[in-house]
């Protein structure tokens, strides 16, 4: 059996615990909750597993050395000390990801340039020439992190952020980040059970977040490319055969249904919809959140209406008061969970929330609140059976206290906010190819059928966009240019 070794996910503020359960169900090992991260232990496969099917994991590490760095001599000197031929070759490319907390070290990016220059001098004191460094596609990447005076210096496996699904073809002013989204669902504890509702979705990205959790479908199905896959001991067949194991995959006995007030927000979500393949189980339509009706079955409203913050909003308390009027007149008998900012927002919605879970959006510290709407009153409800609160709500609502002792985190995040993943403004829009959809209904059937990878053909290659989605390599722009449907948009 393949030896385990350490690895790091990293997520937001605020899921670790739903990352924690996520990892806990793929089989990882020793998962223990960090700040901003679970750790575990697990082999290839499972570093290749948490790449492509958790819903809430931004980035996995795979650390390489852990020392005490006092100073950047101290740091230089550690990472000098590193066998690089283990990883990297002076004919590769490399990047350095840093992230810092550490009265110490106030600058990541200072942090960066020393590791490079340790990793380069390093080959150069060794085989006479260096390898060169590659922002934008580098053959490895390396992730250094320090908290106070410790270091943890890593391979990093994904690449880009694993927010950046792939799927998102059209944008919205502020959309909301796709790890936070499936981290939401995944509190409600829904999977699929009833029907979902978003009444105010923008781009749409809580209704594909929840077709995928839903239908139990891996969101890295739509990537491009994971860093791993530039690895020298990459195991493409291993990769091929958790790639092409659609085993668990489940159908959607319910639908899933989301409203915006703006028509450009519903167009970009029916774009989303279709590139995601899931238009079978998505409607999008142009509705005012005033006109919202009592749905037919029984359902649950997720939602993420605008704050005022980065969005302007023109009547923005009134908006939040129809809200709260609308779910009380109109969705008796289930449940609706509301992520905000502003506390004067949730006064408006005039309803008590049964939990308030601390969530960041990008900087912003926001709550997630659950409304158990019912006939009738809260006594009543509970003497039927009804359960306002379940036991892991409560946990969750535990954390409010965790949040309010890392204050220094809220104050220091627009410094360190120069790593990606922790920015939902910060996005990469890659286009599926849209030939593998059924044009008419938007199912994503072909999508795994034709993107399958095959051993037995030469030109699939390792870049997951040649074999994944049946192009050939070199023949890949031409191909684009004469399948495109024609609602596809060139940039």
């Amino acid at each position: 059996m393949e030896q385990e070794f350490e690895l790091i996910a990293k997520t937001f503020m605020g899921l670790e615990q739903v990352l924690a359960q996520e990892l806990t169900q793929l089989g990882a090992n020793n998962v223990q909750i960090g700040r901003r991260m679970v750790s575990f232990t697990g082999n290839k496969e499972m570093m290749y597993r948490a790449n492509f099917q958790l819903h809430t994991a931004l980035r996995i590490l795979k650390p390489i050395a852990h020392f005490k760095a006092k100073s950047a001599e101290d740091m230089y000197d550690a990472v000098k000390k590193i066998d690089w031929s283990k990883y990297l070759d002076n004919k590769k490319t490399f990047s350095v990801d840093s992230v810092v907390y550490s009265e110490e070290f106030r600058n990541s990016r200072f942090v960066t340039y020393k590791v490079k220059d340790a990793i380069v001098d390093w080959f150069r004191e060794k085989t006479g020439t260096r390898p060169n460094i590659s922002i934008t596609n580098p053959d490895i990447r390396f992730n250094i992190h320090i908290a106070g005076d410790d270091a943890t210096l890593s391979l990093d496996s994904s690449g880009e952020s694993l927010h950046r699904r792939g799927y998102r073809q059209e944008n919205v002013e502020a959309p909301l980040n796709e790890v936070l989204a499936a981290g939401m669902i995944m509190m409600t504890g829904w999977h699929g059970e009833k029907d979902f509702i978003d009444p105010m979705c923008g781009s749409g990205t809580l209704l594909i977040e929840a077709a995928l959790i839903a239908r139990n479908i891996s969101p890295g199905v739509f990537r491009k490319e994971f860093a791993f896959e530039k690895w020298p001991d990459f195991d493409k067949d291993l990769f091929d055969e958790i790639y092409n194991d659609d085993s668990q995959e489940k159908e959607f006995q319910h639908h899933i249904y989301g409203y915006d007030i703006d028509m450009k927000a519903v167009n970009t979500a029916r774009i989303n919809v279709r590139a995601a393949g899931m238009s079978k189980d998505i409607t999008v339509e142009q509705a005012d959140i005033k006109d919202f009706k009592q749905p037919a079955e029984k359902s649950i409203i997720v939602t993420n209406p605008p704050y005022g913050e980065r969005i302007s909003t023109p009547n923005l308390l009134g908006t939040y008061k129809t809200i709260g009027e609308r779910l009380k007149h109109a969705f008796a008998g289930n449940e609706a969970w509301i992520l905000s900012y502003r506390e004067e927002c949730f006064e408006q919605i005039g309803l008590k929330p049964s939990i308030k879970i601390p969530l960041y959006n990008g900087s912003l510290e926001c709550e997630f609140r659950k409304y158990t709407i019912f006939d009738g009153k809260m006594k009543e409800f509970r003497h039927d059976g009804g359960i306002v609160k379940t036991d892991e709500e409560k946990r969750e609502m535990s954390q409010k206290h965790r949040f309010k002792k890392n204050r220094d985190f809220k104050k220091r995040i627009d410094a360190e906010e120069e790593n990606e993943e922790g920015d939902i403004r910060t996005f990469v829009f890659h286009k599926p190819d849209f030939s593998l959809f059924d044009k008419k209904s938007g199912d994503r059937k072909g999508f795994r059928e034709k993107g399958r990878r095959s051993r037995d053909n030469e030109n699939f290659g390792r870049r997951r966009d040649d074999s994944r989605k049946g192009r050939d390599r070199n023949g890949r722009d031409e191909r684009r240019r004469r399948q495109k449907p024609d609602f596809y948009d060139e940039e």
